[in-house]
């Protein structure tokens, strides 16, 4: 089994932080490994503590009386010097549980009120985002939002458009445009199935 001999913190950031391990693989040979993770310390990184505490949030929203639009925002990343759909998401607050803050999330980006529904615990534990660079984790939330678009919440540094797509606008973002994985995978719930949330039923 592959060993860590030693952790360095590289930078000291607000939201995200550079770690070089000093490792050995399976047969003993040296590594140099990065690892990019909202941990503030070498102490609380997952390989660390080995315990699980999700960074953030994810939200899968429809739209609408006829609950058949999804909403979406098109933003601007740094990593790309370009514009990029994702499912509206954010960091989870110290102390505060998920479903809150998907609720403040979703109000901050959009502007929009969200009204999320209850699923079964495997829907709603974290999974990993990228595993191979960080350790980040996220929570997805699911649910219905309401009322009217606004940019009046956004922090100065979020550069971003809400999208309120139906169907064909789907199609055609993910045929076109540039797309977050984890986005893809729902936009392609939301195309191929007449229940969005009907996944969330098997159990």
């Amino acid at each position: 089994m592959p060993e860590i001999k030693n952790i360095k913190k590289l930078t000291d950031s607000r939201y995200l932080n550079m770690y070089e391990l000093d490792a050995r693989n399976r047969v003993g040979g040296a590594v140099d490994y990065f690892v990019a993770s909202r941990a503030k310390s070498a102490e609380e990184l997952e390989l660390v503590t080995k315990v699980c505490h999700p960074d953030g949030v994810g939200i899968f929203s429809l739209y609408g009386e006829a609950k058949d639009r999804v909403v979406l925002i098109r933003q601007y990343r740094y990593t790309l010097d370009d514009y990029i759909y994702e499912l509206p998401a954010g960091l989870i607050d110290e102390g505060e549980d998920p479903k809150t803050a998907s609720v403040r999330e979703m109000k901050e980006e959009t502007g929009l009120d969200f009204h999320p529904i209850q699923a079964d615990p495997m829907f709603e534990r974290p999974y990993y985002t990228t595993i191979g660079m960080t350790d980040e984790s996220l929570v997805m939330s699911y649910g219905y939002s309401d009322g009217e678009v606004s940019r009046k919440y956004l922090e100065d540094d979020e550069e971003l458009d809400v999208v309120i797509a139906d169907r064909t606008e789907v199609l055609r973002i993910l045929k076109e445009e540039r797309v977050a994985l984890i986005c893809a995978f729902m936009l392609m719930h939301f195309l191929s199935e007449s229940e969005p949330f009907g996944f969330l039923k098997q159990v």
